[in-house]
């Protein structure tokens, strides 16, 4: 069974740093691509990051570049996500997906984590 449980997330003032971790069970973590989605109240999905299964291949939203950083543990079978810089428009629910971001849209109960909460506010 698929198992995705992130941590990390609360309140932040605008400016401050967070780090989301995701620790994932159930599946070959080392050989499946991962991403960070987040759902802001009122909109729909967003991928802000993904990251290839050797760590090196990432990808990001226009939005959180330059800003995010994002990085696996395969030893671990751990996905981290590294906010500096945030802004109020981050705030939304952070999902770790196993797969791409497609996949995660076509299935988001079999293919990502419960969410946790991340806040921005002064």
């Amino acid at each position: 069974e698929v198992q995705l449980v992130e941590s990390g997330g609360g309140l932040v003032q605008p400016g401050g740093s967070l780090r989301l971790s995701c620790a994932a069970s159930g599946f070959p973590f080392f050989a499946i691509a991962m991403s960070w989605v987040r759902r802001a109240p009122g909109k729909g999905p967003e991928l802000v990051s993904c990251i290839g299964t050797g760590g090196t291949g990432t990808t990001y939203a226009d939005s959180v570049k330059g800003r995010f950083i994002v990085s696996r543990d395969n030893a671990e079978n751990m996905l981290h996500l590294q906010m500096n810089s945030r802004k109020t428009d981050d705030t939304a629910m952070y999902y770790c997906a196993k797969g791409f971001f497609d996949e995660y849209v076509r299935a988001p109960r079999e293919n990502g984590g419960q969410g946790t909460q991340v806040t921005v506010s002064s």
